[in-house]
């Protein structure tokens, strides 16, 4: 990027950043009132998505080269995650995620200004590797958006144990518009199992093709492992489920541990290379 257009590039990045921290500020504030439509969340989510899109594709194709790293993978992770919940809110009461979600898509939304992430050459750069990474991306998203409900279930679990704690203040504000445990469960599945539909798409084509995606023949590196690994943990949570009936506290554990070997698989790894190693 020039220095015009990198200056262009963080004031628009900072404004959209601001726009998220706005909305999530606005839901926190109304989460009192009752659930009723809201079309300026409607109509806003779509256009905040559409601005962290455009930054995105800037972040990674504006300086002429393919560039992708771990801050430019958050950052479409969330921006993805963000779609999925503005679509979600169509048919589910979840104001409550947007404070949690739209707070971290602000911050990466501002990541590729400061991480640049490593350029991926010429040969690589084909529209066979991007529908891999979007592919990959979008599991992400699912899984992002699945641990989120995790978290809240296991909250809204403890907090139905500890009934004499106030019921709107701090966190009761979230959840006081989250639906029932068992339809959060029954969403935290349905994401889990779009999600493993596509995470088993990135691992064919990421094993059959890895010649033709990334030039080289696959490597069982730890990228590799860690990605097995979730697959393997989020297979046997929804054989479980099918099998066994696995519910409750049982599968919120097996959902936060494949989400963790996912977010290790390629996240994890490259924040380790790139900002504590300082290497690309």
């Amino acid at each position: 990027m020039t220095m015009a257009t990198g200056e262009f590039y963080g004031a628009a990045a900072a404004a959209v950043a601001v726009a998220y921290l706005a909305l999530a500020y606005v839901t926190w504030r109304t989460l009192e009132a009752p659930e009723r439509p809201a079309p300026w969340r409607v109509a806003l989510l779509p256009v905040l998505v559409v601005a962290h899109a455009a930054l995105l594709g800037a972040a990674i194709w504006g300086g002429g080269e393919f560039r992708f790293g771990f801050a430019q993978a958050l950052s479409a992770t969330l921006l993805l995650a963000v779609l999925v919940l503005w679509v979600e809110g169509m048919f589910v009461p979840v104001r409550g995620l947007d404070v949690l979600v739209l707070p971290v898509a602000a911050v990466c939304v501002m990541l590729p200004l400061a991480f640049h992430g490593a350029p991926i050459g010429a040969p690589v750069d084909s529209t066979a590797l991007r529908l891999h990474l979007l592919v990959a991306i979008a599991a992400y998203s699912l899984f992002t958006i699945a641990a989120l409900h995790a978290l809240l279930m296991a909250l809204l679990d403890r907090r139905l144990h500890s009934p004499l704690q106030p019921a709107a203040q701090g966190l009761g504000r979230v959840f006081s518009q989250l639906p029932s445990l068992l339809s959060l469960e029954k969403l935290l599945f349905q994401l889990i199992g779009l999600g493993f539909l596509l995470l088993t798409a990135t691992l064919v084509t990421g094993v059959f093709f890895s010649e033709q995606l990334f030039g080289r023949a696959l490597r069982f590196e730890h990228k590799t492992v860690f990605t097995i690994a979730s697959w393997l943990v989020f297979a046997c949570l929804l054989g479980g489920r099918i099998v066994f009936g696995w519910r409750g506290r049982t599968a919120l554990r097996w959902t936060f541990a494949g989400f963790l070997m996912l977010l290790l698989a390629y996240v994890g790894s490259r924040f380790v290379l790139e900002v504590i190693l300082g290497r690309v």
